[in-house]
């Protein structure tokens, strides 16, 4: 059966059913992640090596559209995952890419940051304050993310941090959701569409294998600004504005924008997306 074609039987028996509840209650749709994974449509973009579709982005585009026109959290969702496992992708040899493949593993973007009360202002991707400590073979990972999609939901975090050594740059590490002391905060604050559980993660701290570092330290950058960022702004835009804007208007939230975020970022992880002159790598 083609993608196209799991994805239809998927929205008409599963995502439609419960797209009313997930909207009007915020309840993160769980079955329809579930069914989307044994339809082999969260491996779509995995490479086959690992046992995933080996699809690319008009693939991912196209999915996560067809199902925004039925229930915009599940596409958020969706968007989250995609662009995290893109930037998985580009570096090859992490073991979320054989889980992701199998269907049973959710990914997300923790990269998004600001203090209390910084409503809308983010970190750029050259300043991260969420620090990296090594201890032999095992990192401590300490900081607040804001505005991930899918928080407490997801499997893994695509998560940023300053470098382990150098001041420049940034490290990206893959977090297990079940890494003890990862919380979501019991006023997590809110955003994306209503059932996206976009929220805020706290790592205080986090201990991970040195090895789950995603490239090389202090390279993370550069994989956001070739990878993950055109990879979420292309699926920010195949959900269109109008359902991004509708859940942020529900939830509360200021709508994209609102503070000199970049279209395509904010409500998805990524915070202010920085222009090549502010940045450390061009795009």
């Amino acid at each position: 059966m083609s993608y196209r074609s799991s994805l239809s039987a998927v929205l008409v028996e599963v995502v439609a059913p419960a797209a009313e509840v997930t909207a009007l209650e915020g309840r993160f749709p769980r079955a329809a992640v579930t069914a989307l994974g044994r339809a082999g449509l969260l491996g779509l973009t995995v490479s086959p090596e690992f046992g995933g579709g080996g699809l690319g982005l008009p693939e991912a585009a196209e999915v996560v559209a067809r199902t925004s026109r039925v229930c915009p959290a599940t596409a958020a969702v969706l968007a989250s995952h995609f662009a995290a496992v893109a930037g998985v992708e580009s570096c090859g040899g992490s073991w979320v890419r054989g889980e992701v493949a199998a269907g049973r593993h959710l990914a997300g973007l923790a990269l998004s940051e600001g203090g209390p009360g910084d409503q809308g202002v983010e970190v750029s991707y050259g300043m991260p304050s969420s620090a990296a400590t090594r201890f032999a073979d095992v990192v401590a990972l300490r900081g607040r993310k804001r505005q991930v999609v899918a928080a407490g939901e997801a499997d893994s975090y695509l998560w940023s941090s300053r470098p382990l050594a150098g001041p420049d740059g940034l490290t990206l590490w893959v977090v297990p959701a079940q890494a003890p002391d990862l919380f979501v905060p019991a006023r997590p604050g809110g955003g994306g569409p209503s059932g996206s559980a976009t929220s805020t993660v706290c790592a205080d701290p986090v201990l991970l294998p040195a090895d789950a570092m995603l490239g090389r330290d202090g390279g993370g950058l550069d994989i956001l600004l070739r990878t993950v960022r055109p990879w979420l702004l292309e699926l920010r835009a195949a959900i269109g504005a109008d359902a991004l804007r509708s859940g942020a208007k529900d939830s509360g939230e200021k709508e994209p924008g609102a503070d000199a975020v970049r279209p395509g970022a904010e409500g998805f992880g990524l915070g202010a997306v920085p222009r090549p002159a502010d940045s450390l790598a061009s795009t």
